[in-house]
C-alpha cells in the first residue's frame, strides 16, 4: 500500500480541485494557508476574472522564486478516462487525475520542500517567494505577466526563478529547460474574387495564389540554429477556405502559422522576410501578427548550477540542459533580468486522457527542491 506523504496528500487535494482555466476552483486558498503556517506573506493580486497570489517570506537579499499554475486544460471525454479526472487515483505506483503532471504535482513539491527547508532554517539567507497564477494554459494575458509588471512597478525583481512546468522525459530530472525558443504566430488572409470554378478566367483562386507562397515560407532555412538553440522553425497550423461546395472558387483564404525561433533570428527579420517572400508572389492580402515571446535563455551560473547538483544528489542523474519545447510563464519572468530554468516531473502524458504521474519521483522532486534551496540560501 502505497505511503501518504504530505506531498503526495497536497497533490491528490489539488488534483480534486476542477480548475480548468481560466478556474483556480480553491488551489491557491490550500497552498496560501499551507505558505501563511511558514510565515510567507501572502498577497493575493487578481487581474480580470483570473486569480494570482504572490508570496514571499524574507525581507532582503537574493530572491528565489518558486513560479507555477494551477489551472489545467479540460479533462476531454470523461468516458475515456480509466478513472474520474478530478478524483485523485492511485494505481500501481502512479498518481492518476489532471494536473497529475502539469502541473500540480510540481505546486505540491514546492510547498512541502519549504515546509522540510523552512523548519531546518527558519532563518535563512535571502527571500523564497511564489508566484501562482490560474491563467498559464489558456490566453496567459491576466496572469504571470501581469504580476510580473506589478513587481516590476513596486522595484521588486526575481533572481532566480524555478518553474514547475514539467520538464523530464524520461525520469524526473533528467532534462532541465534553462531556455526557450521564442513563439511569433500570424494570420494570413489571402483575398481573391469568388467564382464559379467552370468559369476560373471571371474569379481570382487565392488558394492557387498562396500555395506557391507558402510552400516557399515552409521550405524557408531562416537560420541554423546555434550551441544553444534548434534551428528556427516554420509550420502552418490551419487553412481555411471555400463554402463547403466543389463548384465555387472562394473569394479568400486564411492561414494560421507559427514560428519558433531561436536567438539566431529577431522577430522583426522574421516579420520583414515572411512580407518579402508574399511580396514576391504578388498576393493580395492582410496579416495579423501576435508575439507569445522572446526566447530566453540561461546560460550555466548559481541557479543552474544548484539544479544540475541537487538532481545528481537525490537521483544520481547527470541532466542534460535544453531550450526544446513549447513556451512557458519563464518566458515574462525571464526578460527582467532573473534566472529562469524549468524542473519538474515526466511530461509523457501531459494534457492526455489518464494524466499521471510517478508518486516515487514526485518525492524525488520535492527533495530537489529542498535541494536547491539549501544551496542557494544556506
Amino acid at each position: 500500500m502505497t505511503a501518504m506523504t504530505p506531498t503526495l496528500a497536497l497533490t491528490c487535494q489539488l488534483i480534486e480541485q476542477p480548475s480548468v482555466t481560466p478556474h483556480d476552483a480553491d488551489c491557491q486558498q490550500i497552498m496560501m494557508q499551507r505558505l501563511s503556517a511558514l510565515g510567507f506573506v501572502c498577497r493575493e493580486m487578481p487581474f480580470g476574472d483570473v486569480k494570482n497570489f504572490w508570496a514571499v517570506r524574507g525581507s532582503e537579499g537574493a530572491l528565489f522564486c518558486f513560479a507555477g499554475h494551477t489551472d489545467v486544460v479540460p479533462s476531454g471525454d470523461e468516458n475515456h478516462w480509466h478513472s474520474a479526472p478530478f478524483k485523485a487515483t492511485i494505481k500501481d505506483g502512479y498518481l492518476y487525475g489532471r494536473g497529475a503532471a502539469d502541473m500540480k504535482g510540481s505546486l505540491a513539491a514546492m510547498v512541502t520542500a519549504c515546509e522540510r527547508f523552512v523548519t531546518a532554517h527558519p532563518n535563512h539567507k535571502g527571500r523564497i517567494a511564489f508566484l501562482i497564477t490560474s491563467d498559464e494554459e489558456g490566453v496567459a494575458v491576466d496572469g504571470t505577466v501581469k504580476v510580473v509588471a506589478q513587481l516590476q512597478q513596486e522595484n521588486t525583481l526575481i533572481d532566480w526563478c524555478l518553474v514547475g512546468e514539467p520538464s523530464s522525459t524520461k525520469t524526473t530530472g533528467d532534462v532541465i529547460k534553462n531556455g526557450r525558443r521564442g513563439s511569433l504566430g500570424a494570420k494570413l488572409l489571402v483575398k481573391g474574387v469568388q467564382g464559379h470554378v467552370a468559369y476560373p478566367h471571371l474569379a481570382r483562386n487565392p488558394i492557387h495564389d498562396a500555395a506557391p507562397a507558402l510552400a516557399e515560407l515552409a521550405n524557408e532555412i531562416w537560420d541554423n540554429g546555434n550551441d544553444f538553440f534548434p534551428a528556427t522553425s516554420f509550420q502552418i497550423s490551419n487553412i481555411h477556405a471555400g463554402t463547403g461546395t466543389t463548384n465555387v472558387i472562394p473569394g479568400t483564404l486564411e492561414v494560421l502559422f507559427n514560428f519558433r525561433f531561436s536567438t539566431e533570428v529577431t522577430e522583426q527579420q522574421l516579420r520583414e522576410r515572411t512580407e518579402k517572400i508574399l511580396q514576391k508572389h504578388n498576393l493580395q492580402y492582410s496579416l495579423d501578427w501576435s508575439l507569445s515571446g522572446q526566447p530566453f535563455l540561461t546560460s550555466r551560473g548559481a541557479l543552474v548550477d544548484a539544479a544540475v547538483a541537487a538532481i545528481h544528489a537525490v537521483t544520481g542523474i547527470a541532466t542534460e540542459l535544453s531550450t526544446a519545447g513549447g513556451t512557458s510563464d519563464g518566458r515574462f519572468i525571464a526578460p527582467t533580468g532573473a534566472q529562469v530554468v524549468e524542473l519538474g516531473p515526466v511530461n509523457a502524458t501531459i494534457h492526455k486522457i489518464d494524466e499521471n504521474t510517478h508518486i516515487e519521483e514526485l518525492e524525488q522532486l520535492s527533495s530537489i527542491y529542498e535541494k536547491i534551496l539549501q544551496k542557494l540560501l544556506t
